[in-house]
């Protein structure tokens, strides 16, 4: 048994790890891709020989350094799929074919990508945001020849800028914020002044390439018959529904579209944990103290699946969980100067998650026979039909017409729904609710989790009632 697992090594969660370890807790940290450094921090693949050093290129490899000479066990390629409390003190956790325990549990899972379904968004060439920078980051590759870069907030202008380094061309920039949404973001921006200095590089390289930038307007299709081949563009109102203005067609082969970032909760709900909604902090979280305690005793969040803050403030978040760890198990007390610069820090990550927040018009891009849930596709007339005869929540709206039970297990769709839904019953996203948390928390194939297993020592509750 392990004193505590850390779940995703990304900032936050390799951070919760080095922390652990450096005081002396046996510690195990987990995570799907090959090495640590998660989204953010991630590694070249082996098969790029030489490129040239960044700013997060450079904090990956160091961290990747402090990790190989800690004393950390690590389980990288390794893919969680279920999170069990056994008892008081002791947690369970499936990975591929093993069981592991630890009296501890930190999840650091991060962000997934928040993207509102419009025409034409299932067309091959058309991309996320945040899947985007991976091609860039891991593999130094664009998306296409020629780009649309399309959504809300940061991400818009990050990915743009960054297909223009790799000697990619923009056809365009549509951006839902207007000028003055970042405007009113720059005074907490300037709180690091670094990080606002490098957001106005990502426009003001566009300006210099000739990029056309399009404030204030959507997507309202993307166009082609097997791929794509070019998008319509329309102007926005200050609650981003269309506007009754002509559209504009922009040609392109590929498009990167997106709308901000949102936690990936999946596994603080299976583990029990209580959550709330905060469109400040990118959508649902889990109800945390400072430091990082959830709901369930022995159970921490720290990163951007706590709520998205940003890379500025994540390794600080995974310090001060691992620190509530220390103080639980051993009862050994931390000072709080982390605590005073986390306050400080993390108005930059709020101000940047701002620029994200999904406004009511959203769900107007979504037409009736638009696919809202990809893998089991089901379109938005579907789904308000099902809303209209009765179903007013996640779970109902899943039993009526299967949106959210495919591979995906609701990540791409949910949010779509959760518009759909409260643009028909007025309801709040909290009275929305989410669908039931279950297992497995991604897809996994039968012989990764068959093999080895002795079922009875499986911890079985007993005969389901009738």
């Amino acid at each position: 048994m392990y004193d505590v697992i850390v779940l995703g090594a990304g900032p936050a969660g390799a951070n919760a790890a080095l922390e652990a370890a450096d005081n002396g807790l046996k510690t195990l940290l987990l995570d799907e891709q090959k090495v640590a450094g998660g989204q953010v921090w991630r590694a070249k693949s082996k098969s790029i020989l030489k490129a040239p050093s960044t700013e997060a290129s450079e904090k990956g490899d160091e961290l990747r350094t402090k990790i190989n000479q800690s004393a950390i066990e690590v389980k990288f390629n390794s893919r969680v799929w279920h999170i069990e409390k056994q008892d008081d003190d002791t947690w369970l956790m499936a990975s591929d074919a093993e069981q592991l325990t630890a009296k501890a549990l930190i999840i650091a899972t991060g962000s997934q990508e928040r993207i509102i379904p419009t025409q034409g968004w299932t067309l091959p060439g058309v991309i996320g945001l945040g899947g985007a920078t991976v091609l860039f980051k891991e593999h130094m590759m664009v998306p296409g020849r020629r780009t649309v870069v399309a959504g809300n907030g940061p991400l818009v202008f990050l990915v743009a800028s960054e297909i223009i380094r790799l000697k990619g061309t923009v056809a365009a920039v549509v951006s839902l914020n207007n000028r003055i949404d970042w405007l009113k973001a720059l005074p907490s921006m300037l709180s690091n002044p670094s990080l606002a200095w490098q957001g106005f590089k990502w426009i003001f390289k566009l300006y210099k390439m000739r990029v056309p930038v399009f404030w204030q307007h959507g997507i309202n299709k993307i166009e082609g018959k097997e791929k794509v081949e070019g998008v319509t563009v329309i102007k926005v109102d200050h609650n981003w529904h269309k506007s009754d203005q002509a559209e504009q067609y922009i040609p392109a082969e590929s498009v990167c579209y997106g709308h901000g970032l949102m936690p990936a909760i999946e596994a603080t709900r299976l583990a029990g944990a209580d959550h709330h909604y905060d469109e400040l902090l990118g959508g649902w979280v889990p109800t945390i103290d400072k430091y990082g305690r959830t709901s369930v005793s022995n159970l921490y969040a720290c990163g951007d699946n706590a709520g998205i803050l940003g890379v500025s403030v994540a390794p600080m978040r995974g310090r001060m969980a691992a620190l509530a760890v220390l103080e639980d198990l051993t009862g050994k007390k931390h000072n709080k100067k982390d605590l005073k610069i986390f306050d400080k820090a993390k108005k930059i990550g709020l101000a940047a998650t701002a620029l994200s927040i999904p406004r009511s018009g959203l769900q107007s891009f979504i037409t009736k026979d638009t696919e809202v849930c990809r893998c089991e596709c089901i379109s938005r007339r579907e789904i308000e039909h099902e809303i209209k005869t009765g179903a007013l929540s996640p779970n109902a709206v899943k039993s009526g017409t299967r949106c959210g039970m495919g591979p995906c297990g609701g990540r791409y769709c949910s949010e779509s729904l959760a518009l759909i839904t409260q643009h028909i019953s007025k309801k709040t996203r909290s009275e929305i609710g989410l669908s039931t948390a279950r297992s497995p928390l991604r897809p996994v194939a039968l012989d990764d989790i068959s093999n080895e297993i002795d079922y009875d020592k499986l911890p079985i509750p007993g005969v389901s009632p009738l």
